[in-house]
């Protein structure tokens, strides 16, 4: 599929020590709050030192930034696939509603990871708000190239309707439960789809 690329540059490998930094502070943010995580309890359960994390991200910040971006480049990675395995675009816009839905199923049950670290950093000129910001920007585009290359009428209307479905879905998912909300999402993002298909 055309219009959608994952850089293909090989990136150097990163320690082990700062491997499971990153895992540790993933799980331990978004399940419990990045406020609510101090750095002793990312020191623990990663099994390393203070001065190790000081080394590999200068301080609690940087990591949060280290979280988003590693969160960034999953999804980015997830479309990059579903676009390599998408046969004609119309697959792809499929793929799209069932990777959210799937999402909204078996990973994100808390809600949006960028959703929920935009509410404890309220700074919009912040370098978590901008990294938050880049993403949302990157993520909206992203659909609107699939709208497009599906051929749908105004595809940044459906880009912006789809971006507004999978925040209300995730956050309704978590608060709801998902067998409430996935059918909802699925129902509403396809009749967004069927409205825009040119006639």
């Amino acid at each position: 599929m055309r219009g959608i690329t994952m850089d293909t540059t090989t990136p150097r490998r990163p320690s082990a020590a700062r491997t499971r930094l990153i895992d540790s502070a993933t799980r331990l943010f978004y399940e419990e709050g990045i406020h609510a995580v101090g750095v002793d309890r990312i020191i623990d359960e990663a099994e390393v030192t203070r001065a190790t994390l000081y080394k590999q991200f200068g301080g609690k910040e940087n990591l949060v930034l280290a979280y988003l971006r590693n969160e960034d480049e999953m999804l980015r990675a997830l479309f990059a696939e579903a676009a390599a395995r998408a046969v004609r675009p119309a697959d792809l816009v499929d793929a799209v509603i069932e990777g959210i839905a799937a999402d909204i199923r078996l990973r994100h049950t808390r809600g949006c990871p960028f959703i929920n670290a935009a509410a404890e950093y309220p700074d919009a000129e912040g370098p978590v708000r901008r990294l938050i910001d880049e993403h949302r920007e990157w993520f909206r585009a992203t659909l609107q190239t699939v709208a497009e290359g599906a051929g749908l009428e105004a595809p940044a209307e459906v880009a912006a309707s789809l971006v507004l479905l999978r925040d209300a879905a995730l956050v309704g998912g978590y608060l709801d439960g998902e067998d409430r909300v996935n059918p909802a999402f699925e129902r509403t993002a396809r009749a967004v789809i069927a409205a825009h298909r040119a006639v």
